[in-house]
């Protein structure tokens, strides 16, 4: 049985990596953390949780964490996840990072959209990115893995086949992806609130967004050339989940039975990637509270374009879902393990 730590637990991934981690049968919750000096029992944070649940969310010292867990799961902000995860390095633990730190393998390119100097290059040369579909092999025994973006997990999955497969133009690529509030994080923010959000929808950080190059650097890899993007992201006036609506220019040899292919090739086999039938997309309630990723293709005949639209929920597959996914495939446990419940 593993032992696993959640750094952070009272965010929105802490919250669903507790609710996952209870109900899997080969990993137990060692630690819950927090700054506040205060403990308090896991059901003031989660009421649904049943009473004889013995869990308390509090801080510990990090020696105390070394010698509970063998598993970090970092639920801790960006720019501030790389020095916990770099002393759990040096201890020799496995972590599954949910912040931005690890993901990026060129510290400068985070520097940049970061805005901060990253402190840690050693994790970032060791952690490999969670992204299972496409980097499963690299995940199995790893020690740091860097869990993937939401908004990044649904682009490279709807784009990633065709890319591989060379059937389209890897410098034309629209992404217009909207994401449920819940994305933002629990963190107080002008634009997340109630007045703001309330019958309104609007684009945000437009030409500017962090993800962009997280998406470049995942595409890029997996067709084996460069690879650029137009990201622009959208707030919903909803909870949780992300659609992204993507736009392709296919090369002359894509025909439509070839861009099919390329999507049943890459995603047969997999447990939480599921294709629609032609002419069908898919919606945020699919796959809301779900570790799925549906996926939706129009080849057009009519024009050189491929229209992709992906949905998942961005708490899950595109945060603790998929650091669960990670950990099964880390330690070769069944991959639906924990996750097969909805």
């Amino acid at each position: 049985m593993l032992n696993c730590a959640v750094i952070g637990a009272t965010g929105y991934t802490g919250v669903e990596l507790i609710k996952i981690l209870l109900h899997h049968s080969y990993a137990r919750i060692s630690a819950l953390t927090t700054r506040q000096q205060e403990s308090f029992p896991v059901q003031s944070l989660i009421p649904t949780l049943a009473a004889d649940i013995n869990l308390e969310i509090r801080s510990h010292s990090f020696s105390e964490l070394k010698r509970s867990s063998d598993v970090f799961f970092l639920c801790l902000p960006h720019t501030e996840a790389m020095k916990t995860a770099e002393k759990l390095r040096r201890a020799g633990k496995i972590v599954i990072d949910l912040s931005a730190d690890l993901r990026l393998r060129d510290a400068r390119v985070y520097e940049k959209w970061y805005g901060t100097r990253h402190v840690a290059p050693g994790v970032l040369k060791e952690a490999v990115y969670g992204l299972p579909e496409f980097f499963r092999k690299q995940i199995r025994g790893a020690k740091m893995i860097a869990n993937p973006g939401c908004y990044p997990t649904g682009a490279a999955l709807g784009i990633g086949p065709l890319v591989k497969a060379g059937l389209v133009e890897t410098d034309d690529i629209i992404i217009d992806a909207k994401s449920g509030v819940s994305g933002a994080g629990k963190k107080l923010n002008m634009t997340t609130q109630f007045y703001e959000l309330d019958n309104n929808f609007y684009a945000y950080r437009v030409g500017r967004h962090q993800h962009t190059p997280e998406i470049e650097q995942t595409l890029s890899q997996v067709a084996g050339r460069n690879v650029s993007v137009t990201f622009v992201p959208h707030l919903l006036p909803v909870d949780r989940g992300i659609l992204s609506t993507i736009y392709l220019r296919r090369k002359k040899k894509a025909g439509h039975e070839k861009v099919l292919a390329a999507f049943q090739t890459a995603y047969a086999k997999e447990p939480f990637v599921r294709l629609k039938a032609p002419g069908q997309f898919p919606a945020l309630r699919d796959v809301q509270h779900t570790n799925y990723c549906d996926i939706g293709v129009l080849s057009d005949p009519k024009s050189d374009r491929i229209v992709v639209v992906t949905a998942l929920d961005n708490l899950l597959k595109g945060a603790s879902g998929q650091a669960i996914q990670n950990l099964n495939v880390c330690f070769g446990f069944p991959e639906r393990e924990g996750l097969s419940s909805w």
